[in-house]
């Protein structure tokens, strides 16, 4: 029986859409499928795409994409219970912009329809078809759609290739649950808010106390007009913390640095979404077979490193790596599509990227990064910053005095292993 399509891909975002636009234009014949009512509507990312990836892709995106602001400011905060440690700078360094998915996807989405690829919104893939053992299509919605290989672009909650045994459940370190919010602002208070002219944006990216003494972290991105404001915790964080986790983002949103930033906003949109926070050691061993591939955050490809969260960017490369193994496969049908797939892996950006910074997941599960570190760093600065009628002690004994009270060994250790990690 002939197939019906040459690749069918399951999920419309980034990583899927990107696979999508590039086996088109090698002319195959592609179908993606997508649960929302339009690419997008379902994903909830914090919003900041890296401009590189998409400028391989398509060269002249910016005057065309629906992108929100350039981001010319960068903020990072360690936050304690009533206070903040605030590092910011203003420089242009790596093209960025904010962007709202429920807009950027259907545009992206159209640049593969106008590729040739054929598009169903709407449905949902209820099970892989196998054959012989293959997986040979997809059984949506009770009808069987035959194709040669199925790309699974499915997201960190990655159903279906868990249901057939092709990816096993990740640990609930390695996997964080994300919430956030959209929130209405007029861009005239926007921009004297963060000191921005027009169409310039900021982003700003939280640490320390905002899940107990539990890892987590969390983002604030300017939109033309409205605010991205989210928090992410590790599943673990999340069942030890102190709070629900409903209220882990009204938590953080009531924050003396974060409420005055929100001051007349008002909520428009509200969800929450898994997030692949393992890394390079937490991506499955096999990553195809016969018949399937596996890309995006069902890859597991996001790397959190604190000072920067990329996701888009690497769903982008994972599913560059993933089209050209596909079309390289047409052309040597006896290759295993893995040993394809992984070449093309191992010679992106991205698998280095991973490597890179492979052991950084361990090091943010340190406690001591959300509780000592922020205290640590909230007490200098409040010497350092202190004006009375005594003579204030040079820095290096400021420095010293707090860290002997949090412990000289320890904060040592953190260093070195940060060094190591970054």
């Amino acid at each position: 029986m002939a197939d019906d399509f040459d690749i069918i891909i399951v999920g419309a975002g980034i990583a899927g859409t990107t696979c999508a636009l590039l086996c088109a234009r090698a002319g195959l014949s592609v179908l993606l499928i997508e649960r929302g009512e339009q690419a997008g509507s379902k994903n909830l990312s914090g919003g900041r795409l890296y401009g590189y990836a998409l400028r391989e892709l398509i060269p002249d995106f910016t005057d065309h994409a629906p992108l929100e602001r350039q981001v010319i400011h960068e903020s990072f905060s360690l936050l304690t219970d009533t206070g903040a440690t605030t590092l910011s700078h203003q420089q242009f360094s790596s093209p960025s912009w904010s962007i709202l998915r429920a807009r950027f996807d259907p545009w992206f989405a159209g640049q593969a329809q106008a590729a040739g690829a054929e598009c169903l919104f709407g449905v949902t893939v209820d099970t892989l078809h196998t054959e012989g053992g293959r997986v040979a299509g997809v059984i949506c919605e009770g009808e069987l759609l035959r194709s040669h290989t199925v790309v699974l672009a499915e997201g960190a909650n990655s159903l279906l290739a868990e249901q057939r045994g092709l990816v096993p459940k990740p640990p609930l370190h390695t996997v964080g649950l994300g919430i956030k919010e959209t929130l209405s602002l007029d861009p005239a208070l926007i921009e004297s808010r963060f000191r921005l002219n027009e169409h310039e944006g900021s982003a700003w990216l939280f640490s320390g106390h905002l899940c107990g003494d539990n890892p987590a972290g969390g983002f604030l991105y300017t939109n033309r007009q409205s605010l991205s404001l989210g928090i992410v915790a590790p599943l673990t964080s999340v069942r030890e913390g102190p709070v629900a986790a409903s209220n882990l983002l009204s938590r953080f949103k009531h924050h003396p640095a974060v409420r005055p930033l929100l001051q007349g906003a008002e909520t428009v949109e509200y969800g929450a979404h898994l997030v692949p926070e393992g890394g390079f050691r937490s991506i499955p061993r096999t990553r195809a077979g016969e018949g399937w591939i596996l890309v995006g955050d069902t890859l597991r490809t996001c790397i959190n490193t604190g000072a920067t969260i990329r996701g888009m960017d690497m769903a982008m490369l994972s599913g560059q790596a993933a089209a050209r193994a596909l079309i390289a496969a047409r052309s040597a049908p006896g290759q295993p599509l893995l040993t394809l797939y992984n070449e093309q892996l191992q010679q992106s950006i991205l698998w280095q990227q991973l490597k890179r910074y492979q052991h950084l997941p361990s090091l943010l599960q340190r406690h001591g990064w959300y509780q000592q570190w922020p205290s640590f760093c909230q007490a200098v600065m409040a010497d350092l910053s202190r004006v009375d009628a005594g003579v204030n002690p040079p820095l290096w004994r400021t420095v010293f005095h707090h860290a002997r009270q949090f412990g000289l060994r320890r904060l040592g250790a953190d260093i070195f292993r940060s060094l190591r990690c970054l």
